[in-house]
Formats: C-alpha cells, structure tokens, sequence
C-alpha cells in the first residue's frame, strides 16, 4: 500500500468546531423528526406490477360464448397494444377477464391509457347486453383496507343490502384518504314483472314488446322551453314510475290481432312483485349472515391513518346514535392490523439490536461516558436516514424498516473505530485534542473505504429490474442512506465528543480483554508460521462447502405467516346453492371450534373480493384468521393446516373437494400460475387438452411432493343446448337472435328499465313464470314468436339437448391452455421439482400442435438465481475497485479481497442449520450484502498492518502488533454488527420471516468472518508478501 499523508479532514474540523457540530447535529435531529413524520405507513413497497386487467360481466352466459362474443375480440384488440408482451384470459359463465402483460419498468400508466383506447375500439365488436367493461392495474397499495361484514337482528336480507348499498356504504366515501367502497353478498332488491306467456299470446303480444313498453313509458322527457312575457319555463314530460302501482296499471298499446280488447293493463297479462335478484352468494362471519363492505384507499396515503380513521368514524357513529339499534358491525379484514404488527417487529428488532450492540460496546470499553457517545450515533444516523427516506418518497414498510433494522449493526461500525482508536491513543498520555485528531488521521481512510465497499457491494441492486428490484429498492436505498449517515457522524459528531473526554480509558477494567488479548496472541504466533497448510485446510473447507451451497433448495420468497388460511370447497357441477351451503355450515363449524381460530368468513357459491365478485352455485370458501402466533401457542399456520385437515378429512364429505393453503403476502405474486406449483398445456381442442393433462396427472400423481392435483377442465358443467332448425326458422321468417333473445328473457329475465325511488335505484327485471318452467320439456313450450295470431313455440324451430361443458377457458398469447396446478410443500425446491415432472412429460407422447411449459415460476426463480450470481460477482468487482483506487494498489486490496469467499463457510452454516437447506431470495441478497461487510475488518487490519511497517517494524513483527491493536475494534464491529442483526434473525414474531434469511445469512457470515479477519487475513498477507524484503 503507498505511503498516503494521513489527514483527519472533515474530523479535525469537527473537533476544532464542536458547538457547531453539536448544533446541525440537532438541526438534522429535528428535521428527520420532521421528516418521519410526514411518513406514509404500508405493507410493501409501492409495487405496482406491469399488468392490466379488463373484465366484462354478462351473467348467465355459457363460457364458450363468452368466448367467442368476449374473450377473442378483447384479445385481438388488446395484444397490439404498445410495449404488451403476454395477453393470458381466464372465461367463464358470464365472465371475461383479460390480463395483459407488460416488461417491468413499463410505465403502466401510460400502458394503462393505451390499453383503454383499445378497449374502446374493441366495444364496436362486442354484444350491447353486456355490463360496461373494467379496466385496472394491478396495484398492492390499493388492495382494500379494511372489511367489514354488516348484519341485523331484525332486516331482512333485502332491507339490510339497500341500507348498505345507499347509505352505510357512503358515509365512509368522504373520509380522508377513502377511494371507494364496494357491497357483496345479501340480496339485491328489484321489481319483477311476471309474465303469463299464454295470456301474454292470448293479447297477441311478444315478451319483446312488453321490454319495449316499459322502457318507452318509464323516462321523464325534456320538453323545450316556454317563453312568457316576463319570465320562461322549462318543460319536462313527466312519465317515471313512481310506484308499483304505476307499473301494474300500466295501458297496454292496442294489438292489431286484439283490436276489439279495450283497457288492457300490464297485471291482465303479467305479476308485478317487489322482489330481489336470485340469491347467487350467501356471507356469513362466525357463523352470522351480512353483507360484506369492502374500503378501499386512495394511493399514496397512510394504511394506519386511514384504518384509524375509518374505526374513528364507526365509534362516532355509535356515539352519535347514527347506527341503528338493530345493525352489528364486524371486521372481517384490517390491513393495518398486520402492517402494525409487522413493523412494530421490524421496530423492536432494530431496537433490541441496538441494545445489543451498546452492551457490545460498553462491554469492551467499561465507560458509560464512550458507550453514551456511541449510542447518540445511532438516533442521529436514524435521522438522518428518515431524512433521505422522505427525499426519495419512500414509505415505512416492511422493507423500508427492514433495512434500517439490518443496517443498525453496521451503524455503529465506523462510530466504534473512530472511537477506540481515540480512546486508544488517549490510553498512551495525549490530550484529548491531540489523541482525537491524530486517531481520525489514522482510521478516516479505512472507515471511508470500508463504508464504500459497503455502500458498492449493494447498490447494483438499484439497477436491475424485475419484481426483485420493486421489493428490495427500498431496502436497499434504506440501508444505503444508514451507511452514508454513519460515516457522516462517524467523521463529525464522534471526534467533537470523544475530544471532550478528559478522562482516559481505565485500564483495571479490561483484565478479560488483555487475557483474551495476550491468548490470541499466542495463537497467532502459533500458526503464522503455518500459514499455508492453514490456508489449505481453509480452502478444502470452502470448496466442501459450496459445493453444499449449490445444491440447496432454491425458492424465491419464504413463506410469510399472517395467520391467514383459505379453506377452498367445491362439488358437482349444477349442485343448488342450498346444498352446497350445508356441507359448508359443517366445515364452518368444525374450523370455528378450534381454539387458535379468531374468525371464520364464510363466501358460499363464489367469492367477493374487493371490485371482484364470481358465482359459482358451486364453489366456496372459508377465510380463516388465525389468533397471533402467541396466543395459538406458536402453532405455525401450515401446521394448523396439517391439523385441520385431518379432522375435515374424518367428516368424510363425499363428493366434494376440500382444500386448504396458508395464504402469502397479498400483493406480492412471483407466478402466473393459479398455484404453488403450475404446468401449462396449449393448444386449440378443449377435449385434447383435456386428455393430455388427465394423463400427466396420473404420471406425475406419483411424485409425493405434489398435493391436490387438479386441471382446469377436469369439472365439466352440463350445459343446455338449443339447435335451431334453419330451414323452418327461415320460413316461419324467425332469426337465431330472435330464438336466443326470446329464450333469455324467459329463462333468466332481463333488465328493462329501472325504478327510482328517492334517490335509490333498481332494477325493473322481465322475465316468465319460473313455475311454467320445472322441467326440461317445459321450455319447448316457450313461445318465440307470434304468426298471424299463432303462437310459434320452441319445439317448432329448435331442438333442445344437453352436453358437457367446460366451466372455464383458459387462454395464453390468444390460444386454449390447460393448466395442471397443485400445492407445493414450503421445504421443496421447485426447480428440482419443475425438472422431475419434464423429465416425466418429455417421455410422454404429445400431439402435434401442442406444447406443454411452465405456469411461470420457473422462470422467475431462474432470473432471480442467476441475477443474484451476477450481482454477486458484481458487488466482489466493486469492492476490488474501491479499495484500488482508494490506495493505489493492487497487492493489499488482493488480500482482502481473498478472504470474501471464506465467509461463504458461515453462509452454508446458516443456509444448512438455521434456514432449513433453502437459499432464497433474501438469503442472496445476505450473501451479497457480506461482500461489502466482510472486508470492513480486514481493510482496518492491512492498513494497519501498513502503518507498523512504516513506522521501521519487521513484517512478522508488524502483522502480530497490528492485529493486536486492532483485535478490539474488530471484536466490537462485528460483535455489534451480529448482535444488531441477532433479533431480526431469530425471526421470533410475526412478519419476521421475509427479512429473516437476509439477516441469518448476514449473522454467520459475519461470524465466521471473524475468524477469517483474526486469523486467515495475517496468513495472506504474510503469504502475499512473502518475497518482500522484512521492512
């Protein structure tokens, strides 16, 4: 290393300027305070994925139409839209959902934009009857905040959902930081006419003309305006039905078959009711119906104000007596209740790990008044990193919080150098002055190269896209501003203080440290002479060791317990609500009698979710929220799963499916699969694939890892089939639109108009008898058209039969696909998984035109594994060059260098006893994270080293002395460093476990690197210095 003049710089100036230190010290205090503050509080970071979604509802509709009507003209449209990569839909009865697909770092705004332009060319191809098309982005920060179920001991369901639905619903709306609100579930009220298809034939009319009427009848009209001498009137033709009575005694326009019939009314001919939509969806919370609000936030804005808020305003109904006496309200869901719970930990870790690391260091200094000194670093750099928080707009989160509770070890790094050393040469008789300015001389340039390296080891990560570089910016950008922060206060605010200390270390208190001093002395002296047969048996340990490395399980995230578990249900095909809701009050009943359970919501013949509502007679869930992991008695949600599932087995529920997963993060999704493990097959025939994915399934059944084996086509629906007659519709001069829509009308109804009242809307629903159609005969009766007063029914254009159907299409890049999903346990490496069922399929026999892959997480998993090896040998390169250019030398920065992949031993450690053999995502980032960290020690030592050999000392001589002197700095560092990242490693609360491997990487390897600093570093040097001359 060259001989470099030595300067204390920014240091001499601080202990020159100590009051001005002192206050923008407390300048900076009371503007991070500022800054914190004005912190948004979430779960995640702001990700926001590269996809747009569209959907479009016709209920009713068969999913082979909706298909064709729907899903194909969206796709056509929408796959040209700019940067679109990917076009995937999902289509079942009654619903299109378009996904579209963009490269990460697109602006989704923009695409966003784009993809509405095209959506509104694709409405010229698309059927009128449909409800109008949603289009959104896929957004965690807008997930809903907070669910609340609604019920009463006296409304009934319909009276309950109106309430709901127009005043409950809008008294949250003007709430600070409140986007919207969204209603499922109870039963929707609407006015239904009733139509006598005979007496309606007798009239002479069509089911059509009566549609016709009551939309030409119900609308008030703007009528002009009249001028009179002084002032003007607007007119308006009032027509609105402002009761049902209206509706009933509605005139009915003279049939030219019936022209003799006078005074007809709607009721001669049909039944006006106050009635509600078909129950499709029935709710229930701890076992008590409602009806389910849903809050979403506006982007942007505090979870925990707006939930606070939102809690207030509940109380402040109750208070107010607003809320009636007979209504109950029940949380379902509070994201803030987890984001306190995670980030309360997240503080606690920092905080005990800062605890930790002052004992370190009053441990080895035995003085209150140095120890006191090293721990006003820390709320200072903590400042100062919330200060560069809110510059860059970034969030209190889980990864935000997380890289400052990492980075509290290596906050007090530099602090601790700085300080010992001034202590150290206080020790041999200077001043105060003196002792801080020649110590800052002495260690600025190794603190500055070593914060640096730390600093270049991460900060690729900045530059790589992906869902990775969205989850963990901001923890390292969070990480970055402590680094930055504590080498500022390192340079500043330790040497001001530490002059001030008149009083020197006393030495009588550090009888433990100059025993272990003196015994690592003779330990070093012991095996510097065999400092290649070390370094050998070192080397043989290192190779075993990543050979263990590269054979761990690799997975992308671990899997993060909310205590959340959904308990999917599904049965035949066609089964009533009714029966379905029975097997699922068993279930109910049994999960809410376990006693970690807290909630059991209960969604039976689909799901409401958010803007998202599917029916399906059935399907359905249970959404279980398990008590904190402290009070079930550390019980794991995948072992109350494990549980659970065997007692639900012992209930022997024949013909119905039962399944049950630990639900992850919302909002994060590394898939595009519908499962933990997801094979896609594509082609055109539904029947092919069908009989691919049954015979993979049975091959692949045998591979035990695997659970709850299922394809998307593997439940068929029965599906009612009405062939026309071409010929004898084309006489009778009758279209298949005209046989479609009459059938429509007479099976499910359609919505003619709509009644208001007050200000509250609803539907005016026509539809026939449902008791003029009990069987399937019945419906030949159906009457389609009139000819010449003669009624033209079903039977006499069509034939009716009935033929199995798939109840959902699936589709990627606009062709079929059938998907195989299973569950996947959390100890099984995927990618070793993926490659045992290929080397199953690719023995199997494909069809030409047909392609079996991956649902996605492969592909993830792949890119994540191989950026983190680039990354890795990008963050060693950087810190080579750091410590080049910093000394103008290539000998020493080798050396250091060196011991980098030594701690690679500490990695297996951890990746072999303490995270279960499984490298993932965050554990890499740990092993590039140590890159930078590691050499912190060894950069203080070799210049140490350095500075003994200028000053006359023999080589030997001068690696001994200077690892003496800096056996306690190197101690205090690294003990302070694993002790401020021991309470996040231990990961002993709840959402702990995504930061948990990062920092049990970082704990191992930073104690195994002490080993490689203390002992392996001298070796090197004497081993790469071995020509040199003595001095």
């Amino acid at each position: 290393m060259s001989k470099l003049q030595r300067t204390g710089g920014l240091a001499n100036w601080s202990i020159q300027r100590p009051i001005a230190v002192i206050m923008l010290s407390l300048t900076v205090l009371v503007i991070g305070l500022f800054s914190f503050d004005r912190l948004n509080i979430n779960l995640l970071p702001d990700i926001i994925y590269p996809n747009v979604n569209i959907r479009i509802l016709e209920p009713g509709t068969p999913a082979k139409v909706m298909e064709d009507k729907f899903t194909r003209q969206l796709e056509e449209q929408l796959a040209i839209t700019e940067d679109a990569i990917r076009v995937q839909s999902d289509t079942s009865e009654g619903r299109s959902a378009v996904n579209l697909i963009f490269p990460y770092g697109t602006d989704i705004d923009r695409a966003l934009q784009d993809a509405s332009t095209r959506l509104d060319r694709a409405k010229r191809f698309l059927p009128q009857t449909a409800e109008p098309a949603v289009i959104y982005k896929r957004d965690p920060s807008q997930l809903p905040v907070m669910e609340l179920i609604v019920s009463s001991s006296t409304r009934s369901s319909v009276e309950l959902r109106s309430w709901v639905d127009y005043e409950f619903s809008k008294w949250f709306l003007n709430i600070e930081g409140v986007a919207s609100t969204e209603v499922g579930g109870g039963l929707v009220r609407e006015i239904q006419v009733i139509i006598d298809q005979e007496k309606l034939a007798a009239a002479g009319y069509k089911i059509a003309d009566i549609k016709q009427l009551l939309q030409n009848e119900n609308q008030d009209i703007s009528s002009g305006v009249l001028y009179m001498d002084t002032h003007k009137l607007s007119a308006r033709t009032e027509g609105r039905f402002d009761s049902i009575e209206t509706i009933s005694n509605l005139p009915l326009n003279t049939s030219p078959l019936n022209s003799s019939e006078k005074n007809l009314i709607l009721s001669d001919i049909a039944q006006i009711i106050d009635a509600h939509q078909d129950e499709e969806l029935r709710i229930r919370l701890n076992q008590q119906p409602g009806i389910k609000l849903t809050i979403q936030k506006q982007p942007d804005t505090n979870t925990i104000d707006v939930a606070d808020r939102l809690h207030q305003q509940i109380e402040w109904f109750k208070t107010q007596n607003l809320l009636p006496s007979d209504i109950q309200i029940e949380t379902v869901d509070d994201q803030s209740v987890y984001v306190k719970h995670a980030l309360n930990n997240a503080s606690y870790a920092a905080i005990s790990g800062a605890l930790l690391a002052m004992l370190v260091v009053y441990l080895f200094l035995r003085d209150i008044r140095r120890t006191l000194i090293v721990a006003t670093a820390i709320p200072l750099a903590i400042f100062i990193t919330f200060l560069i928080m809110s510059l860059n707009d970034i969030s209190l989160n889980i990864m935000s919080l997380g890289g400052l509770a990492l980075g509290i070890g290596l906050l007090v790094d530099n602090t601790i150098v700085m300080l010992e050393n001034i202590s150290r040469h206080q020790m041999l008789g200077k001043t105060p002055d003196i002792a801080a300015s020649n110590a800052a001389a002495e260690v600025t340039s190794a603190i500055t190269a070593s914060t640096t390296t730390n600093l270049v080891a991460v900060l690729p990560f900045l530059f790589i896209g992906g869902l990775i570089g969205l989850l963990f910016s901001e923890l390292i950008i969070t990480l970055s501003a402590a680094i930055i922060a504590s080498l500022v206060v390192a340079l500043t605010l330790i040497p001001a203080l530490g002059a001030k200390i008149q009083a020197p270390v006393d030495q009588k208190k550090n009888t433990f440290f100059d025993t272990l001093k003196q015994n690592y002395k003779k330990v070093l002296t012991f095996l510097l002479p065999h400092s290649l047969l070390i370094f050998s048996l070192f080397s043989i340990v290192l190779i075993l060791s990543s050979m263990q490395l590269l054979d761990a399980k690799n997975s992308f995230f671990p899997t993060m317990d909310e205590g959340k578990v959904s308990i999917s249900i599904s049965t035949e095909p066609g089964t009533r609500l009714s029966e379905l809701d029975k097997t699922l009050q068993i279930i109910e009943k049994l999960v809410l009698q376990q006693p970690e359970v807290s909630t059991a919501f209960v969604s039976s013949g689909g799901f409401v979710f958010g803007r998202s509502q599917f029916q399906k007679s059935n399907r359905g869930s249970i959404s279980v929220q398990l008590k904190p992991l402290s009070k079930r008695n550390n019980i794991s949600s995948s072992n109350w799963v494990k549980k659970t599932n065997k007692k639900i087995k012992k209930l022997q529920l024949a013909g119905y499916k039962v399944r049950m997963r630990v639900k992850g993060v919302r909002g994060i999704h590394t898939s595009h699969g519908d499962d933990d493990f997801s094979l896609r097959i594509q082609g055109s025939e539904i029947e092919v694939l069908t009989e691919i994915a049954e015979t993979i399934i049975e091959k692949i059944r045998l591979i035990p890892e695997l659970k709850n084996l299922s394809h998307s086509y593997e439940e068929q629906s029965n599906e009612l089939v009405i062939k026309v007659k071409r010929q004898r519709a084309a006489d009778l001069n009758i279209s298949t639109e005209d046989i479609g829509t009459a059938l429509q009308l007479a099976l499910n109804g359609q919505v003619a108009t709509e009644y208001i009242e007050g200000d509250r809307e609803y539907d005016i629903r026509l539809r026939l008898q449902r008791s003029e159609i009990k069987q399937l005969h019945d419906i030949n009766n159906i009457i389609i058209s009139l000819q010449q007063g003669e009624a033209i029914r079903l039977f006499d254009v069509a034939d009716i039969s009935i033929s199995p159907a798939p109840s959902i299409i699936k589709r990627d890049n606009q062709l079929r696909i059938n998907e195989i999903s299973a569950s996947v346990n959390s100890d099984v490496d995927y990618q070793q998984l993926i490659e045992r069922v290929f080397d199953i399929v690719n023995e199997m026999p494909i069809p030409d035109g047909y392609i079996v892959y991956d649902g996605g997480t492969l592909d993830t998993l792949k890119e994540s594994s191989s950026t983190s090896y680039i990354l890795l040998a990008l963050a060693v390169f950087l810190v080579f060059v750091v410590m080049t250019v910093q000394y103008e030398s290539l000998t020493n920065p080798v050396i250091i260098i060196l011991g980098v992949p030594f701690t690679l031993i500490g990695v297996y450690l951890a990746v072999e006893f303490a995270l279960d053999g499984r490298l993932s995502m965050p554990a890499r980032l740990g092993i590039i994270m140590l890159a930078g960290i590691v050499v912190n020690n060894a950069i203080v030592l070799v210049e140490q080293i350095e500075i003994c050999r200028q000053q006359g000392m023999e080589k030997v001589n001068a690696v001994l002395e200077a690892a003496m002197l800096r056996l306690r700095p190197i101690l205090m560092t690294s003990l302070t460093s694993v002790f401020g990242m021991l309470p996040l490693a231990l990961g002993l609360s709840e959402g702990s476990e995504m930061l948990k491997p990062l920092a049990t990487v970082v704990v191992f390897g930073l104690s195994f690197s002490l080993l490689v600093s203390l002992i392996l570093i001298p070796m090197l040097y004497l081993l790469v210095h071995k020509k040199e001359s003595l001095t």
